[in-house]
């Protein structure tokens, strides 16, 4: 099942039964039709790739085939889909989102001239659902950069960079062992460090990341936690799931799914954003949660007893009402474009289905941190979550130390 829909960019939906309304509204959502009554999707597709002679094609990631076009611009490494400046899409529609990777080759001993532009055209030939054939070319050009020069920096895209390398992780655990991928994220992102982040030799209390690289560890760390990578829990179907929606998502979507949005409604505030953290989860709040594949409103443990007591239904508790109402109105603004129909989950502090909440969450306090009676030792906020998993607090520290070179004791 799974190597067909990769390959013909098919659609996968993940449900119990044809008879399921994630399985009923996803099947509708399929042949959605433009304001002209034609569908919206193009058919046959021939996704071409050319550039200047300093860049080279590495491959793509995404659901195609190889066109088998061996042109000047195809480099040596593969990276994905390789050895082709060309490949065949059987589907696109407005959401397809392929990754494209190249090198930068030149011939020795002639570096590259200064203010030089590399160029890239991107050519999609497909037949559109009203029998049209449609031709359409997308030219970019980039300024090429000295090795070492502070612009390279300065144009680092964290959020592009993190869905790359997470198409790459999940091409490579396709192949490899699944630990030998998240050794090879972690030697990746230690050198990204080393080469960009301002320390001393051996003193991780001064690494610094600037502003544009500064989540990009963070990501790494809820990629090595997520789905993708880590099978365990999950069938091999539902795997393939994962990683076909996550190789066809633009940035923002895949994004969520890497490092899913915690949202935060309580009295006091206006719904704010929280760390997807252990200790955002607090007895009076109610938290909506965005996987991309689950929506998931969470109650805290004194809001779910309120609202088991009908407090909500009372006069004079009106605005304990509207606090219930607002994130449940939230998460349908969320379920109205989205593909494939996400999971909608609600559950209360301590039920069965928090766990798809917990299993997301950087666990700060665990069980090894708590006391016998379940409070942190300590702030005393959030809970402890049971797990063996270290948080984003200590990956951080060995990625500092490892980065800056100091001997660990």
């Amino acid at each position: 099942m799974k190597s067909l829909p990769n390959s013909t960019n098919g659609v996968i939906v993940l449900s119990d039964s044809f008879a399921t309304s994630i399985f009923k509204q996803s099947f509708l959502r399929i042949f959605q039709k433009d304001d002209d009554g034609h569908m919206q999707m193009g058919f046959n597709a021939t996704f071409d790739v050319q550039t200047t002679k300093e860049l080279k094609v590495s491959g793509l990631i995404g659901h195609a085939i190889s066109a088998g076009k061996k042109s000047a611009c195809v480099g040596e490494t593969e990276i994905g889909i390789g050895q082709t400046s060309a490949w065949k899409i059987n589907v696109i529609t407005p959401r397809t989102s392929t990754g494209v990777y190249f090198e930068v080759v030149t011939p020795a001993g002639q570096p590259l001239q200064p203010g030089s532009r590399g160029l890239i055209q991107f050519i999609t030939h497909y037949q559109h659902s009203s029998g049209q054939q449609r031709l359409r070319v997308t030219t970019i050009a980039r300024n090429f950069a000295e090795a070492g020069s502070p612009s390279i920096a300065a144009s680092f895209d964290q959020e592009a960079a993190a869905v790359l390398m997470a198409r790459i992780a999940v091409f490579k655990a396709e192949i490899d062992d699944s630990p030998d991928v998240l050794r090879w994220l972690d030697r990746m992102l230690i050198r990204l460090c080393q080469k960009f982040a301002d320390y001393r030799k051996e003193d991780p209390g001064s690494f610094r990341l600037t502003d544009n690289f500064s989540i990009y560890p963070q990501f790494m760390f809820h990629l090595r936690r997520s789905q993708f990578l880590q099978v365990f829990n999950n069938s091999p179907d539902e795997t393939a799931f994962y990683r076909h929606i996550l190789n066809e998502e633009d940035v923002n979507n895949s994004l969520i799914m890497i490092q899913p949005t915690l949202m935060s409604y309580t009295f006091d505030t206006p719904p704010q954003p929280v760390l997807l953290d252990s200790v955002s989860i607090k007895h009076d709040v109610i938290l909506l949660l965005d996987t991309f594949f689950h929506i998931l409103i969470f109650h805290g443990e004194l809001v779910a007893q309120w609202r088991k007591q009908g407090y909500q239904e009372q006069e004079g508790y009106e605005n304990f009402k509207e606090l219930l109402e607002l994130p449940v109105a939230d998460a349908q603004e969320l379920l109205v474009d989205r593909f494939p129909i996400p999971r909608y989950i609600v559950c209360d502090q301590g039920g069965s289905q928090a766990r798809f909440l917990l299993s997301k969450l950087n666990p700060s306090t665990t069980h090894m941190s708590a006391t016998m009676y379940g409070s942190t030792a300590g702030s005393g906020a959030g809970q402890a979550i049971f797990t063996d998993d270290v948080s984003l607090q200590v990956f951080m520290e060995h990625l500092k130390r490892l980065a800056v070179g100091a001997q660990t004791n």
